[in-house]
């Protein structure tokens, strides 16, 4: 089957040629799919996406006046996309809904040991000379509170990473876990996680209910000096929220992996052009705060298992069979 890759980078298409064995016929377009690029997709029964690429109703209605019957999401998360209008226009959407969950909660972990132990500013000043220790007070996060919201596979993996520590667990989900009493998490309401835990770390969806989930009031509710680590979804943290308990020293740290408005900022090289982004630019001032763009995936664990489930999702397709992956309209987020 034809299948036109958008969004791509270097490693998209080392890992799925890797994977394909000449399954597919995979053409790779560096550029992301939305209404303006679907032409590139015209007479492709497929297209393979990615996190920033739009699918909208537009962008759907004229994938189907050019032939495309399928869309491989190659992520879990599948907010850019109108599932209620593929359906309608009979195009089935499938998805790799996990692949490498230590991935992401490793990195949730890296940014919360860095932000503490001050690893980002040291290495920066070692570089420079200064060996001096002011201002790179840590703490141990053995014996510290951590307060989990989104109890799926990730916040499951972060967990058990965070037990090894000798943290106490608290976490958030509306669908509580079976097995995390096993490592002494209890599951509390959110406004009690924020206001006992000394690191909150977001492992949730982003759905109608999770959008700015993290916002001024949510903000008001935590301890004054916490550490706050988002590697889910950018909106499910009101940016300008942020921005003001920065400000205000309310929050002692922040570590993101992701950012409300990081698509047209992350994954590109823009080292030599003005960052336009007043909120981002923002950010990056403050030295308490560490951002790191959407790498939390970017292991080569994770890259061969999304390479193969989408490879297999599209086998699935392309033979007219039932597909476990496959989205709906309606369908819904199961968090991590």
């Amino acid at each position: 089957m034809r299948v036109a890759v958008f969004s791509t980078e270097p490693w998209d298409r080392d890992f799925l040629e890797r994977e394909n064995e000449r399954r597919h016929q995979l053409e790779f377009f560096t550029v992301p799919l939305a209404p303006e690029t679907t032409a590139l997709a015209r007479d492709y029964p497929a297209v393979c996406v990615f996190v920033h690429d739009r699918l909208n109703a537009v962008a759907l209605e004229q994938l189907a006046a050019g032939g495309t019957r399928f869309v491989a999401l190659r992520c879990a998360g599948f907010n850019n996309v109108d599932l209620t209008a593929a359906e309608r226009l009979g195009i089935r959407v499938v998805r790799v809904p996990a692949y490498s969950p230590e991935a992401v909660a490793e990195h949730a972990v890296a940014l919360m040991l860095a932000l503490d132990r001050h690893i980002h500013r040291a290495w920066n000043r070692v570089r420079e000379g200064n060996f001096s220790l002011r201002g790179l007070l840590g703490f141990n996060l053995n014996g510290r509170t951590a307060g989990i919201v989104g109890t799926g596979r990730i916040g499951q993996a972060v967990a058990r990473i965070l037990h090894g520590f000798g943290c106490r667990l608290l976490g958030c989900d509306p669908a509580p876990v079976a097995g995390m009493a096993d490592l002494g998490l209890q599951y509390v309401p959110l406004d009690e996680l924020l206001a006992q835990s000394d690191i909150v770390t977001l492992h949730c969806p982003l759905t109608p209910e999770t959008h700015h989930l993290i916002d001024a009031a949510a903000i008001a509710k935590m301890r004054p000096g916490a550490m706050l680590i988002n590697t889910s979804r950018g909106a499910v943290v009101d940016t300008r929220a942020l921005i003001a308990a920065l400000k205000s020293r309310r929050l002692g740290s922040v570590g993101l992996d992701v950012y409300e408005q990081e698509g047209d900022v992350f994954f590109r090289d823009l080292s030599d052009e003005v960052l336009t982004d007043d909120m981002l630019a923002r950010l990056l001032t403050f030295p308490n705060v560490l951002i790191t763009s959407h790498q939390g995936f970017f292991t080569a664990e994770a890259l061969t298992a999304i390479a193969r489930t989408t490879l297999d999702n599209l086998d699935r397709l392309e033979r007219g069979e039932a597909c476990d992956n496959e989205l709906h309209a309606g369908t819904h987020v199961a968090p991590g």
